[in-house]
């Protein structure tokens, strides 16, 4: 199955029976498929068996192995429930080895109530059109906010959808990249900035990973992505972070569980 070249196309997903759809992986540098990829593409199938009426507040995925990208995705959706305010659903996606994702989601029906938050984004940051672009594109915009910090404005281009679930599936397969980066940072042995996959210091992996959608702000403009974890043990840390559009709305909150191996260290 050829690559995926565009974020529309890894959602060209086919129906391959009752709550059953198969899609397709985009090529990347580490030689596996993104879990923001994978995570995505569950919500989609989630979504495409839930009445529009209903919009994704939650995820929570199990990253269960890594997914080969030259194979097909199958996603399975079970139907949970579906009540007057929410909708649960939870898929499994599989390739030949067996399940490689293990994803529940919950939808609801916007209600007319009260709305704050206790939290401000971080002051002080250069706008994006000001930092230098990355070599590498994974289908997304990034630039660096903090050198010091996992803090980059990411931006995925190409939707311009008024379809709010296409902003959250977005924000979804944006919110992978830098989880490990916030564990790197809280490492006794610090971020590995190595160029090549190849020479890094580490062998990292994503286990689990939740997200809550706050206010489904436009993911084709740009959004600050803040991160931080508070350690590691027994070669695992979490890492917490906040989405953040440029005039300060609080989009999404993200926790991801990171896998971080240093080399050589085992077998």
């Amino acid at each position: 199955m050829e690559p995926a070249e565009t974020f529309a196309e890894l959602f060209e997903m086919a129906v391959h029976g009752p709550d059953v759809w198969v899609a397709r992986s985009a090529a990347y540098p580490w030689g596996r498929v993104y879990g923001g990829q994978v995570a995505a593409q569950g919500l989609w199938a989630a979504a495409a068996t839930v009445d529009r009426k209903y919009v994704p507040h939650s995820l929570h995925a199990y990253f269960i192995r890594s997914g080969l990208i030259e194979e097909p995705i199958r996603f399975e959706v079970d139907r949970i429930r579906d009540g007057r305010s929410f909708a649960t659903r939870r898929v499994v996606a599989r390739q030949s080895g067996g399940a490689i994702l293990n994803l529940s989601a919950s939808f609801h029906v916007a209600e007319d109530a009260p709305d704050s938050t206790s939290l401000s984004m971080p002051p002080g940051l250069l706008p994006p059109e000001e930092l230098p672009s990355p070599e590498r594109d994974f289908l997304f915009d990034r630039r660096v906010a903090d050198e010091e910090r996992a803090r980059s404005w990411i931006r995925v281009p190409g939707e311009n959808s008024d379809d709010p679930l296409w902003h959250a599936i977005a924000h979804t397969f944006a919110s992978d990249d830098l989880p490990t980066e916030a564990v790197e940072h809280a490492h006794p042995l610090g971020r590995d900035r190595s160029q090549g996959f190849e020479d890094r210091r580490y062998m990292g992996a994503s286990l689990d990973h939740t997200m809550w959608f706050h206010r489904l702000a436009p993911a084709d403009e740009w959004v600050l992505h803040d991160f931080r974890a508070s350690g590691v043990h027994g070669a695992r840390g979490v890492a917490t972070g906040e989405l953040w559009s440029r005039d300060g709305v609080h989009i999404a909150t993200v926790n991801q569980e990171v896998l971080l191996r240093v080399r050589d260290s085992r077998a």
